[in-house]
């Protein structure tokens, strides 16, 4: 019997074709599998019947850890007498089937951990070490098939023993493409801050005990440069701060073992599956009551992000040093693309670190590492990167068009549907800045090349100014296609539904910003959804913004304009008037302008919860994004609801004023504990008020929770517990960021399932 078979999914670069090799030989088959242009994998074998079924069944049921099958076409034939034996050719280049996949980059396996700390091994103390189930792959492929020369590999020649150990079918490293060694593979150096080499034996040790001493060290790996310092003494990360211009917005670490984040963290059962994973992302984890690393690393909240080494370098730079973990944070100015070049790195890291820890791979891809956090056993990804990107979000239903979605302004990517896959970019950042504009296009072309998507049309944000629409309708040009724009918290729900393939819902949008119909600043939403398109059902109170974007700045002016028929409210607020920019001054032009119509109004509930913390205490001043709402939930983590306040709805509107006044008449009287879960407990039950009515009147029995606020894991699982109370089905995201970085994805379900006809 002969078979032809196309498998299309993530099966390059994960050992796909050796483990296809030795099952063939396995059943004494005769043919030969490769690589196709298109990242999926031709096979052709023939043999005796039974031998040969056996053989496809395998196929699915013993395929390597890392590989993932979306399809498999298999087409029978009588035999054509195939060359005896089984063979590996040369990837074959064209191939007209788009939407095959690469594979993110894989962290260290074990095999490659005990070969690095093996004495008698030749790959001992190798910072590069990898094989066919670990190591980078997205960032070192610059074009497909997923093949050595195209990859920055290149530049690297194999050894003897490397070819021999990539060319023999029994070798864990056969057709591995970044198999290197210390003789053949890239090396790695360590200069000071003037870009002078420090002469010494072992480079990554020698930078580990530099970090236990107190210095600052940038660090070359897979993706991009990390800033690296002492998590232990506080002056440090002090002068990190400094340095890095970034107060109080909190640093990740990296722990040398999972007994090494015990000690400072709690992790759950679920929260060790994953930062155990091959994936091994940042993980937000509840510091211990009695964490005793610096108070400086995720200042004023209960959690911070830690992951564990991923690469061979990581694990050395923990061998000499007693601390527990290092800072790890990535090494780019605000709002600019991770760094990448070494040259780069020295020209403008030079003032901030005091060493730098190079290699001499270049990175065909930037990538910062992924962010998660776990509520209860379901994952919330807040950064959608190293590990997870490129690999589609697989479908259940295929689009009418293809189309590709380009984000919003904050925490971008892209997005490109394809069928029935959903292929998103890496993490491209905040559209501030020229750098990260070009980073985005050039991460969006080189999806559209690796998927060899021929996109129909580009979705883009409904806010006229964004910089990613004005990409969208540079690139449509380009493609000679259409431009469809949706706004912003129908993205944001439409996300959700292409998620879990839902036909209609009823979701709750809430963040902090996102470009009204209206031409309003919404924020706070309850929108129905379905193919069609989507009706705005109820919404919170809107409110001023005084001072219209200072307002998303210094929370005391969300609030003041919330409070602005409060008795107290003025000599409130010149009680605060220190946390101005301009004092007292400011705080006076701020009450003429509240006993004027405020000319901005906004719905936000991200907004809301500014103000919240601004009457209690908890922040003043936004200095990164969701600050100050970040700050309540830590504050809330330890309180009660002591108020027990009925949410007050008024035809399709939340109230949101009483909730305030209600915090400011009761500041003095109850801790800041119990009135920010009390907070957080009215907007809750109002959401899940105006949900619960929306679906009655609708009859639908599906209700999500998308958005920035849909991080608050007790917003969250109130929600849940009072939606599955009224017998609703409660969807939030899994495989897709609640927030803006899932924002593409939504367009994208928008503009690929209303067909190429504008919609």
């Amino acid at each position: 019997m002969h078979v032809d078979i196309v498998v299309t999914g993530i099966i390059q670069g994960v050992g796909f074709r050796p483990f296809v090799y030795r099952t063939a030989l396995q059943y004494t088959l005769s043919g030969f599998v490769r690589n196709r242009g298109d990242a999926g994998v031709e096979i052709s074998v023939e043999g005796e019947e039974r031998h040969v079924k056996r053989f496809i069944s395998e196929l699915r049921e013993r395929k390597p850890p890392l590989a993932q099958i979306y399809d498999m076409d298999v087409n029978y034939s009588a035999d054509r007498r195939l060359s005896k034996g089984f063979r590996i050719l040369k990837s074959f280049e064209s191939g007209n089937w788009s939407g095959s996949v690469i594979p993110p980059d894989v962290s260290i396996c074990d095999q490659c951990l005990r070969e690095l700390r093996s004495r008698g091994d030749r790959r001992h103390n190798y910072f590069f070490i990898t094989c066919t189930d670990c190591g980078p792959r997205y960032t070192t492929i610059e074009q497909l098939p997923y093949d050595r020369p195209n990859t920055t590999m290149q530049d690297f020649p194999m050894c003897k023993q490397c070819r021999r150990e990539y060319s023999d079918p029994s070798n864990r490293r056969f057709h591995a493409q970044t198999v290197a060694c210390e003789r053949c593979g890239p090396k790695v150096f360590l200069t000071a801050n003037n870009g002078e080499t420090v002469k010494c034996k072992d480079p990554v040790r020698e930078a580990g005990r530099l970090l236990g001493e107190g210095k600052i060290v940038a660090v070359k790996g897979n993706g991009g440069f990390h800033l690296a310092a002492s998590t232990v003494q506080s002056d440090v990360v002090m002068r990190l701060r400094r340095t890095k211009e970034r107060s109080q917005k909190p640093f990740a670490v990296m722990a040398q073992s999972l007994e090494a984040v015990r000690s400072f963290a709690e992790v759950t059962e679920a929260e060790e599956e994953l930062l155990t994973s091959y994936i091994k992302p940042i993980l937000l984890l509840r510091k211990r009551e009695k964490c005793f690393l610096s108070d400086q690393i995720a200042p004023g909240l209960h959690n911070m992000g830690v992951m564990l080494p991923y690469t061979g370098l990581h694990v050395m730079l923990f061998d000499d040093v007693g601390e527990p973990a290092f800072i790890m944070t990535s090494a780019n100015p605000p709002s600019e693309p991770i760094i990448i070049e070494n040259d780069d790195a020295l020209r403008r890291l030079s003032g901030v670190v005091d060493y730098f820890l190079l290699h001499n791979q270049k990175i065909a891809q930037r990538c910062d590492d992924s962010v998660v956090r776990m509520v209860g056993r379901v994952q919330s990804i807040v950064r959608r990167s190293r590990g997870y990107a490129p690999a589609p979000i697989h479908l259940h239903g295929s689009a009418d068009c293809c189309a590709l979605g380009l984000g919003a302004e904050e925490n971008v990517n892209s997005c490109v549907l394809l069928r029935d896959k959903a292929f998103i970019s890496q993490y491209i950042g905040d559209i501030e800045r020229l750098e990260t504009y070009q980073y985005l296009k050039d991460a969006t072309d080189h999806l559209l090349s690796l998927t060899k998507a021929k996109v129909e049309t580009v979705a883009c944000d409904l806010h006229p100014k964004f910089a990613t629409s004005k990409l969208a309708r540079d690139l449509a040009a380009r493609l000679g296609c259409e431009v469809v724009q949706v706004q912003h918290h129908h993205a944001h729900v439409s996300s959700l539904m292409g998620e879990h393939n839902v036909e209609q819902m009823v979701g709750v949008a809430c963040d902090g910003f996102g470009y009204g119909a209206d031409r309003k600043a919404w924020g706070g939403e309850i929108l129905y959804c379905n193919p069609e398109g989507y009706q705005r059902v109820s919404h919170l109170q809107e409110q001023p913004l005084v001072g219209g974007d200072l307002a998303t700045r210094y929370p005391i002016r969300m609030a003041a304009g919330i409070l602005r028929n409060s008795d107290g409210v003025e000599e409130w607020l010149l009680s605060k008037a220190r946390y101005l920019p301009h004092g007292s001054k400011e705080a006076e032009i701020i009450l003429q302008q509240l006993r004027r119509k405020p000319p901005l109004e906004t719905t936000s509930l991200g907004r809301v919860l500014d103000a919240v913390a601004a009457v209690l205490d908890i922040c003043h001043e936004r200095t990164y994004e969701g600050e100050p709402a970040m700050k309540v939930e830590s504050a809330a983590v330890a309180g009660r609801d002591i108020l027990g306040l009925k949410p007050q709805v008024e035809g399709s509107m939340l109230e949101t004023t009483n909730l305030l006044e209600a915090l400011f008449e009761q500041r003095k009287k109850h801790s800041t504990a119990d009135l920010a879960k009390s907070a957080q407990a009215y907007l809750a039950r109002g959401l899940a008020q105006l949900a619960s009515e929306a679906a009655e009147e609708l009859g639908v029995d599906a209700v999500g929770f998308s958005g920035g606020v849909a991080y608050n894991e007790y917003i969250a699982s109130t929600l849940r517990r009072l939606m599955e109370a009224e017998k609703l089905k409660f969807f939030t995201h899994s495989q897709v960021p609640p927030g803006d970085g899932g924002i593409s994805f939504g367009q994208s379900v928008v503009a690929g399932f209303k067909g190429c006809s504008g919609g």
